[in-house]
């Protein structure tokens, strides 16, 4: 191989992996920041609503 071709792939690699690196960063940044605030929610749902007794049913017959 000729000098010019390998300074060329050096040249060339970065320049062709970088884009696609940056776009795997941000979706796996975007599918964490997802996750992360679904548990948030999930965990404030929990602590704001209490967990029915057995069924449910005293819900049920209260509108009654």
């Amino acid at each position: 191989m000729q000098w010019e071709f390998i300074v060329a792939l050096i040249v060339a690699i970065p320049v062709i992996l970088f884009p696609a690196a940056f776009v795997w960063y941000l979706n796996i940044g975007g599918i964490y920041a997802i996750v992360r605030e679904a548990l948030k929610r999930r965990a404030a749902v929990q602590q704001r609503v209490p967990m029915p007794a057995q069924g449910g049913h005293e819900v049920a017959n209260a509108k009654q």
